[in-house]
């Protein structure tokens, strides 16, 4: 939503400035305009405790593990909790086609442990610095598109040691691609197109 208000902005001949503060519902956000058209947004820090995605954890222990497990029917499903503004969390799958998106998405959705419900980001690892992903967004289920669910999956899989730290990583969605750059202590930069 930033990044394509922002070019709108542009477009429009409102600014020549190359950054532009926005307010939105989480906050001031400052995309900034690329000469190759695209748009980077600082998307800000990750959280991981428990108590800010929020998650209630079976331990009952508030620490910021690197996984934590989610018994959906009689399976358990290794997760990533991640805060990014929005409560997420992530899964490594082998194949995003096959993936179990709907079922799990939906079961891990409106989970009792998450008790402000939580997107499901359901992740491919291509290499070190490229994933595909779906997301089943809480309240609207499965979308083209997920900013803060790319920003996620890509936190969720360099603290795992799956990805990149620190370099762009292509995360390849239904609706196209987002480029994800995120390192320990670092905010998290989310570049992509913005079309008006």
């Amino acid at each position: 939503g930033a990044r394509c208000f922002a070019r709108f902005v542009a477009d429009k001949g409102l600014t020549d400035k190359k950054e532009i503060l926005v307010e939105t519902a989480g906050g001031v956000i400052v995309p900034r305009l690329l000469d190759n058209g695209l748009v980077t947004v600082n998307m800000g820090q990750p959280r991981f405790m428990p108590s800010e995605i929020p998650f209630v954890p079976d331990s009952g222990e508030d620490s910021d593990a690197l996984t934590h497990i989610i018994l959906v029917g009689l399976e358990s499903v290794p997760v990533s909790c991640v805060n990014m503004g929005n409560p997420h969390a992530v899964i490594v799958v082998e194949d995003v086609q096959t993936a179990p998106v709907a079922h799990w998405g939906e079961a891990i959705e409106s989970h009792e442990q998450f008790p402000e419900r939580v997107n499901v980001g359901f992740m491919q690892i291509v290499d070190r610095e490229s994933i595909r992903l779906r997301v089943f967004e809480r309240g609207s289920g499965e979308t083209q598109a997920c900013g803060t669910g790319a920003c996620a999956a890509v936190v969720s899989g360099v603290r795992w040691g799956l990805l990149a730290a620190g370099e762009d990583v292509r995360v390849s969605l239904p609706g196209g691609d987002l480029y994800i750059r995120w390192a320990e202590g670092e905010p998290v930069w989310m570049t992509g197109p913005a079309v008006t």
